[in-house]
C-alpha cells in the first residue's frame, strides 16, 4: 500500500474526525471507502452520459432497433418450440 499525503480544509477534516469517531473507523479507511464510492459514481455518470449520447445518435438507435427485432424473433421462435 502506498502512503498519500494531502491537505484538507479545517472544516472538512473536523467532519472526517467526527464521522470516523462515530463509526469507530480509522480515518484512512473512511477516506478509502468514500473515495471508492465517489469514483464509482463518476464512472456511472460517464456511462449515463454515453448512453444519452447514443440515444440521440440515429445510426446507433437504428442498429439497436434491428438487434431488438432479431431478439424478439428468436424469443418468439423459442416460445413456439416449447
Amino acid at each position: 500500500m502506498t502512503t498519500f499525503t494531502s491537505s484538507l480544509p479545517d472544516q472538512l477534516l473536523q467532519r472526517l474526525n467526527d464521522t470516523a469517531a462515530k463509526l469507530k473507523m480509522p480515518k484512512n479507511k473512511l477516506i478509502e471507502k468514500a473515495l471508492n464510492i465517489y469514483l464509482d459514481q463518476l464512472n456511472r455518470a460517464e456511462y449515463v452520459s454515453s448512453y444519452k449520447l447514443a440515444g440521440n445518435d440515429q445510426d446507433i438507435m437504428m442498429i439497436a432497433e434491428e438487434g431488438m427485432a432479431e431478439y424478439m424473433t428468436q424469443v418468439s421462435d423459442t416460445d413456439e418450440t416449447r
